[in-house]
């Protein structure tokens, strides 16, 4: 059990105000007691609001699914639909054209485009090479996988495969840094002829610095290099600048219930904001410690230095507000608001690189980022907003020095996403779609209205694209472009490198300026993309586009006269229940929110909390409208449990959960998030997830 200590009123775990004061707060300028009080007065004065709009969100709910329960039956029809909307307030008036005005942001994320990685924060080693993947090398990405047919042969360098890799990337070059005369292949070193001079920056014997779309690439000369020694200009790699910026994720992609949980988190952030963060791990049989990279230094025509950063430009995500967190009670001896904590403490982190504390900084600018996730509707945006006001005031920084990413995941944020922008216009650096929240939403508020389509039509929904074409358009003219990034989804499948080199080239065509990618080799692959799309350009072209409908974005996604055979429901039913307990067992038993999760065809996927909601919400729903019943529901969970305990067979942590169904926590907390799906608040999976957890480390 943790013990707590008295801080102005609240009770803090003592693990969490150890950290605080011993290792956050010297080097700030700031004392414990102002502190606290400080942090006193800002749970004092939110906490009581961030309830009250939990509530209205319930009361929405409510008076959404009595629509539906009223209207059983029948076609919904759009117009009266998005009236009676606009009748509850679920839906606003929508601001008078206006463009957000942030300050001080980097060029990362202002006026540059390129990959984005989302890394959980409990994980250092991950944590690092997602800041380190700034910077990555074409020919690893290309040799390692399957972004060109085929795969290495034996353990030593495989000649015909690096003959693939040095042709495909030289073609690569001859598209975005074409020379004069001839092409890359032919080039025999020397006086560098490019057909565009101004994409040259720096060159020396070792290094030549180019440049395509504000994104720079980097050609390494070296003929005692096993690949350069053989190339007819000595190139042994090229290195693309790859995630221009990292999201530090306190939310979704960890399993962090206790304070013990969130000092472990923060004090990962901590270490990234000071630069000193190390991880030791065994790698072929030798201690590896991974540490940040230096920035790097070319020498440019007139002798003097080029410095660019070696690391990611960091953003860390706070949890969204829904949950409570048993680290801080407060005075009435109920748990604090966890998004308000997250808050407070990563910005007051944050401070450490403001102030030039660490070995190196990460906004040159003197912004802290921060993304706001699962936020419903402009009241919660304008919340955060004035959080952020308070948290600066109690830290005494500039106003607006806290930026904020909204992330527009949930039918209400995108319903209203103009308002949402304007409610933050001042310090919105981001947006970003998120398909699988936004689509756990899109069933959860409709619920009542009938059965959904199954999850791989609901891509094809009109809802869908109206959706992500309205981020961009909405965007757009709310003024984002050259102040802000406008984002699009996770490519989920890490060892699928040519689906993705051939799809998610579509998110840079479609104006976004950056996307989210689950490895540091996904960032330089996806780098390519901007290198063959012009962002702005793109950006410039949508601009002039009318905005879709709003009625196109409120099509509920029914099945409407569905006639799915027995074996069709079966399918469905496996590949969602396989879904929640693959991911659930590894949260519940082992605390791990993010990994590589095996689907019912063994493909790996990267799956957060996002997956297990789409999953969960669409069997309830199939149950709450007697598409399937509670028997073919259990039967199935019961096979899919047989399935995962095999797909981990070789964890010699994995405790199985065939034939432990009646105590196995993993098991149980997977079938209480489908059969309490309905009553789960917006469909969300922290409260039943957090308390499954929280029991399993009791024991």
């Amino acid at each position: 059990m943790t013990g707590f200590s008295n801080r102005a009123g609240l009770s803090v775990a003592e693990p969490l105000a150890r950290f605080i004061e011993e290792q956050v707060l010297p080097g700030t300028g700031i004392e414990p007691q102002p502190f606290w009080y400080g942090v006193a007065g800002i749970f004092g004065r939110f906490a009581p609001e961030n309830e009250a709009l939990l509530i209205k969100r319930d009361r929405l709910q409510q008076q959404i699914d009595s629509w539906h329960e009223q209207h059983h039956g029948q076609t919904i029809d759009g117009e009266t639909y998005q009236a009676f909307l606009g009748e509850i307030g679920y839906l606003v008036p929508e601001p008078a054209p206006f463009s957000v005005d942030p300050r001080h942001v980097d060029e990362e994320v202002a006026l540059r485009s390129g990959p984005q990685l989302v890394v959980p924060a409990l994980n250092a080693r991950f944590a690092l090479n997602a800041a380190n993947a700034r910077w990555g090398s074409l020919y690893d990405a290309l040799y390692g996988t399957d972004a060109i047919p085929g795969t290495p042969e034996g353990k030593g360098l495989d000649a015909a495969r690096g003959a693939e890799v040095i042709a495909y990337a030289k073609a690569f070059l001859d598209k975005v840094v074409p020379l004069a005369h001839g092409s890359w292949a032919q080039w025999k070193g020397g006086m560098l002829p490019l057909a565009n001079p101004g994409q040259w920056v720096a060159q020396d014997a070792k290094r030549i610095l180019l440049s395509n779309h504000g994104l720079h690439i980097e050609i390494v000369i070296d003929p005692t290099h096993p690949i350069g020694q053989s190339d007819p200009a000595h190139i042994a790699d090229v290195i693309l600048e790859s995630a221009l910026t990292t999201i530090v994720d306190l939310e979704d992609s960890i399993a962090a219930v206790d304070a013990s949980d969130k000092v472990a988190a923060y004090a990962n952030w901590l270490g990234l904001m000071k630069g000193d963060l190390e991880e030791s791990f065994q790698k072929g049989g030798q201690t590896v410690t991974r540490s940040l990279n230096a920035d790097r230094i070319y020498a440019a025509a007139d002798g003097t230095d080029i410095v660019l950063p070696g690391r990611s430009l960091m953003f860390v995500r706070n949890v969204g507000h829904l949950m409570k967190t048993p680290a801080v009670k407060l005075a009435d001896g109920g748990d604090a608001p966890e998004g308000i904590l997250d808050g407070i403490v990563t910005s007051l982190i944050a401070m450490h690189d403001l102030r030039g504390n660490g070995r190196f900084r990460n906004s040159r600018e003197g912004s802290i980022y921060i993304v706001k996730p699962k936020m419903h509707g402009p009241e919660e945006v304008d919340f955060s907003d004035r959080l952020f006001d308070a948290i600066e005031d109690t830290l005494g920084l500039a106003r607006h020095t806290i930026k904020i990413g909204v992330m527009d995941e949930e039918r209400r944020t995108s319903a209203n996403l103009a308002a949402c922008i304007h409610a933050v216009r001042h310090r919105v650096v981001f947006i970003n779609t998120g398909f699988l929240d936004r689509t756990g939403d899109e069933i959860h508020t409709s619920m009542r209205a009938g059965p959904m389509l199954r999850k791989a039509e609901m891509k094809a929904a009109e809802w869908i694209a109206a959706y992500e074409d309205r981020n961009v358009q909405i965007g757009l003219a709310c003024g984002l472009s050259g102040k802000a990034q406008i984002g699009k989804g996770m490519w989920a499948a890490p060892d699928r490198m040519a689906d993705m080199l051939e799809q998610k080239v579509a998110h840079p065509k479609a104006g976004a300026s950056t996307a989210w990618v689950p490895s540091p080799t996904a960032a330089t692959l996806h780098a390519t993309h901007y290198h063959l799309v012009h962002v702005p350009v793109r950006q410039a072209a949508r601009k002039a586009e009318p905005v879709v409908p709003l009625g196109k974005l409120l099509k509920v996604p029914l099945a409407s006269g569905h006639n799915w055979s027995p074996e069709e429901i079966r399918e469905e039913l496996d590949n969602n229940a396989q879904g929640i307990l693959g991911y659930v067992v590894r949260w519940v038993d082992q605390g791990i929110g993010c990994s590589k999760v095996p689907d019912i065809h063994d493909v790996g996927l990267m799956e957060d909390r996002a997956t297990l909601r789409i999953s969960s919400q669409h069997i309830a729903n199939w149950m709450l409208h007697g598409v399937a019943s509670a028997a073919e529901v259990e039967q199935a969970l019961h096979r899919m449990a047989a399935k995962v305990d095999g797909q981990n067979a070789g964890d010699p942590a994995y405790h199985p959960m065939q034939g432990h169904e009646a105590t196995s926590k993993a098991f149980l907390a997977a079938r209480a998030l489908v059969f309490e799906g309905v009553k789960q608040p917006n469909g969300y999976t922290e409260p039943l997830l957090h308390a499954w957890r929280a029991e399993a480390k009791v024991g």
